[in-house]
Protein backbone atom coordinates (compact mmCIF):
# COMPACT_ATOMS: atom_id res chain seq x y z
CA UNK A 1 0.00 0.00 0.00
CA UNK A 2 1.18 3.62 -0.74
CA UNK A 3 1.83 5.67 1.71
CA UNK A 4 -0.59 8.95 1.65
CA UNK A 5 0.46 10.58 5.04
CA UNK A 6 1.76 13.74 3.86
CA UNK A 7 5.78 13.99 4.61
CA UNK A 8 5.86 17.98 5.33
CA UNK A 9 8.09 18.41 2.67
CA UNK A 10 7.46 20.65 -0.50
CA UNK A 11 8.60 21.87 -3.74
CA UNK A 12 8.35 24.78 -5.42
CA UNK A 13 8.47 25.16 -9.24
CA UNK A 14 7.85 28.13 -11.70
CA UNK A 15 6.91 27.72 -15.31
CA UNK A 16 9.44 29.15 -17.90
CA UNK A 17 8.36 28.00 -20.75
CA UNK A 18 4.98 27.99 -22.70
CA UNK A 19 2.85 25.08 -23.17
CA UNK A 20 2.47 26.48 -27.04
CA UNK A 21 3.47 23.84 -29.68
CA UNK A 22 3.47 20.91 -27.04
CA UNK A 23 1.81 17.51 -26.73
CA UNK A 24 -1.84 17.48 -25.00
CA UNK A 25 -0.49 15.54 -22.35
CA UNK A 26 2.37 18.06 -21.22
CA UNK A 27 -0.38 20.68 -21.75
CA UNK A 28 -2.15 18.59 -18.99
CA UNK A 29 0.88 18.32 -16.45
CA UNK A 30 1.06 21.93 -16.09
CA UNK A 31 -2.38 21.89 -15.26
CA UNK A 32 -2.07 19.18 -13.12
CA UNK A 33 0.94 21.00 -11.40
CA UNK A 34 -1.30 24.24 -10.92
CA UNK A 35 1.02 25.77 -13.67
CA UNK A 36 -1.13 27.41 -17.28
CA UNK A 37 0.80 30.90 -17.83
CA UNK A 38 4.73 32.16 -17.61
CA UNK A 39 6.01 32.48 -14.52
CA UNK A 40 3.72 31.01 -12.19
CA UNK A 41 5.03 29.22 -8.91
CA UNK A 42 3.22 26.87 -7.05
CA UNK A 43 3.93 25.54 -3.80
CA UNK A 44 3.36 21.67 -4.14
CA UNK A 45 3.98 18.97 -1.24
CA UNK A 46 7.06 16.98 -2.58
CA UNK A 47 5.76 13.25 -3.69
CA UNK A 48 6.97 10.82 -6.09
CA UNK A 49 3.78 11.55 -8.56
CA UNK A 50 4.77 15.16 -8.19
CA UNK A 51 8.18 14.53 -8.79
CA UNK A 52 7.51 12.45 -11.91
CA UNK A 53 5.06 15.10 -13.36
CA UNK A 54 7.97 17.78 -13.26
CA UNK A 55 10.53 15.40 -14.61
CA UNK A 56 8.12 14.57 -17.55
CA UNK A 57 7.71 18.86 -18.20
CA UNK A 58 11.28 19.47 -16.62
CA UNK A 59 12.27 21.53 -19.80
CA UNK A 60 9.11 23.72 -19.25
CA UNK A 61 9.58 24.23 -15.73
CA UNK A 62 12.05 25.36 -12.91
CA UNK A 63 12.42 23.76 -9.54
CA UNK A 64 12.71 27.00 -7.26
CA UNK A 65 13.03 25.62 -3.86
CA UNK A 66 13.03 22.06 -2.61
CA UNK A 67 12.67 22.05 1.24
Amino acid sequence: MADNHPTGKTVTVEQIGSPLRRPADQRQTLVGLGLNKLHRVRTLEDTPAVRGMIRKVSHLVRVVDGQ
